[in-house]
């Protein structure tokens, strides 16, 4: 089975096997877009465009591997953001000019 759910603005194009669970690859969908929805505030389909990277970081920090790493938002968005707090220091880092 093949589908397209419409969370928001944004469309989602799932293909999973006879044996899969659609109930739960809809779920994995859902939280994925509140996990958006949480970091961006509103997600929409420019957000992910402009923002590729950090939407497939999350993703990644969602599942790895084909499976559910973190089934607490409040966990994986914690996660998301020490990331951000971690790559802002290194930028802040390589600019400062080397004496």
């Amino acid at each position: 089975m093949s589908g397209m759910p419409r969370y928001a603005s944004l469309y989602f194009c799932c293909a999973i096997e006879d044996q899969d669970n659609e109930l739960l690859t809809l779920e994995v969908v859902h939280r994925y877009v509140e996990l958006l929805d949480r970091y961006f505030g509103n997600v929409c389909e420019l957000d992910i465009i402009f923002n590729f990277e950090k939407a497939y970081f999350i993703l990644d920090e969602f599942i790895i591997g084909g499976e559910v790493q973190e089934t607490s938002k409040k966990t994986a968005v914690k996660a998301i953001e020490e990331s951000d707090m971690l790559q802002e220091t290194v930028e802040e880092y390589m600019n400062k000019p080397a004496f």
